[in-house]
């Protein structure tokens, strides 16, 4: 009994000790944050903002793979210029293939081979002097979309870091649909459903070949050609674009934007 008695004040003892304890603990006085050093406030800052200028960047690269551009820098130019321009979307499957084609033979025939930069273009270009261009589909389609006309070097530098990371997230097929309806195609004419209409008198869907390579001819220089008022060099050289777009078809250079 003595020792029953001696156990249960030893545990009252116990549970008195543990609950003076809870009753006698104090919480450590809270100490306020002291603020971040500023440079480390201004590093801080500038992540998120190079952060929140990539996703844009990303926003602005994308977009256009899904959106059709309403206007792009060269169509405002020369709005300003003129006062209006005509500009109206054709979808890919409106747009004629011998028209695709087309445009395609004149001006990048190796469109669904590259990655956004022809080499072997850039080569000859380079060998024969500079007398000749080897700017791709793809890199005409972010200059007119993005950037400015011009061959200033601070543009060509965009042009080439703009390229890839286009070819990265657009299909072929949406580059060249973009392509071909911003396209400057005369004065003030931009887009092939304009081009067609404004030269022919019909929708882009129904354009013949010879038609088609007519109005490839004038993307070089489109405010200096007509393609009712061709010259010898270049009658010769639409039919040559003719005759590259029936190439293109036949050994498959064709297959990745024809549906």
């Amino acid at each position: 009994m003595a020792k029953r008695r001696a156990l249960g004040y030893h545990a009252g003892m116990a549970k008195a000790t543990k609950s003076t304890g809870k009753k006698t603990a104090r919480r450590a006085p809270k100490v306020a944050a002291s603020p971040l050093p500023l440079a480390r406030r201004l590093r801080r800052t500038a992540r998120r903002g190079a952060l929140a200028g990539l996703a844009l960047v990303a926003l602005g690269l994308v977009a256009p793979s899904l959106i059709n551009p309403p206007i792009t820098p060269t169509m405002m130019s020369e709005r300003m210029r003129l006062g209006e321009i005509d500009q109206q979307w054709a979808r890919m499957r409106d747009i004629a293939p011998v028209m695709q084609r087309a445009a395609v033979a004149a001006e990048d025939a190796n469109f669904c081979l590259h990655w956004g930069f022809d080499m072997g273009a850039i080569r000859g270009a380079l060998e024969a002097g500079g007398s000749y261009g080897a700017s791709t589909i793809s890199q005409q389609t972010v200059k007119n979309v993005y950037l400015w006309q011009g061959r200033s070097w601070p543009r060509k530098a965009l042009e080439a870091v703009l390229t890839p990371l286009v070819e990265l997230t657009w299909s072929k097929r949406r580059i060249l649909e973009v392509y071909l309806n911003v396209a400057e195609f005369g004065e003030g004419v931009f887009g092939i459903d304009a081009a067609a209409w404004h030269y022919y008198g019909i929708p882009p869907a129904r354009l013949t070949s010879g038609q088609a390579a007519r109005l490839a001819v004038l993307l070089p220089n489109p405010k200096e050609r007509d393609p009712a008022h061709l010259s010898p060099t270049l009658r010769r050289r639409a039919a040559q674009v003719e005759e590259g777009a029936a190439t293109i078809r036949a050994d498959g250079r064709s297959k990745c934007f024809e549906s």
